[in-house]
């Protein structure tokens, strides 16, 4: 029986990779990639020659099974994404689960995610959060975030710049202009840059900027009332 390595890829800085990551990379028999020719200009930065295989969202229904008979087989097998660690709002979930189902060893190295050095940068409580991913684009979307509405825990939501704006409007409809919020922008990459306030300020700022980048929003969770004896 083979095993199935997921391995997290830096989110900006190249630096941003763990030794036994490199290590692994080289190793395996094969590593399948979100897409291959993004992870080639990382492999070919470390001077890693290996065989690359496209496993994403739009095909791994039908590449599965032959990767699952592949461990089987005893192949060592290397998942990556575009950048960092596969399953979290990336592909990696669906493998991952189908080989648990068959007896086979997954192991997921620690390493870089976007959503970690948002959430402790933000300056927002971080002892307990709840994460959130993409928000529905139309379908359920609103629902979903009445349904946070009570949420005591910081939430985080990754989005795309271009509906960044929308979404920070969206969640003054819902929870208060007065909520705090920080909006990381570019996460281990060169224009690295928090803004952080409330959602009326936060707003404000992206109605006179354009955000650019990779987003991550952190948004404090509601605040408890002070219970009195």
């Amino acid at each position: 029986m083979g095993t199935l390595y997921i391995v997290p890829t830096p989110v900006g800085n190249m630096e941003d990779i763990t030794l036994r990551a490199l290590r692994i990379l080289r190793e395996a028999d094969l590593v399948l990639a979100e897409d291959t020719r993004t992870s080639g200009i990382l492999l070919k930065h470390y001077d890693i020659k290996n065989h690359l295989v496209a496993h994403h969202k739009f095909n791994e229904h039908g590449t599965t099974s032959g990767i699952i008979e592949k461990l089987k087989a005893g192949m060592t097998i290397a998942q990556i994404s575009d950048a960092g660690t596969p399953g979290i709002s990336d592909p990696g979930f669906f493998l991952a689960r189908e080989a648990a189902k068959e007896g086979i060893p997954v192991v997921t190295l620690p390493g870089a995610t976007a959503c970690i050095p948002a959430i402790v940068s933000s300056g927002l409580p971080c002892d307990r959060f709840c994460f959130e991913g993409f928000l529905p684009q139309k379908k359920g979307r609103q629902t979903h975030l009445q349904s946070l509405r009570e949420e005591t825990r910081t939430m985080v939501f990754y989005e795309s710049p271009y509906r960044t704006l929308k979404t920070l409007k969206q969640f003054r409809e819902v929870f208060g202009g007065d909520r705090q919020v920080s909006v990381a922008r570019e996460i281990s990459k060169i224009h690295e840059e928090h803004v952080r306030g409330t959602l009326d300020e936060v707003v404000a700022h992206f109605e006179e900027i354009d955000p650019k980048g990779e987003i991550v929003i952190v948004l404090a969770g509601k605040l408890k009332k002070d219970k009195t004896l």
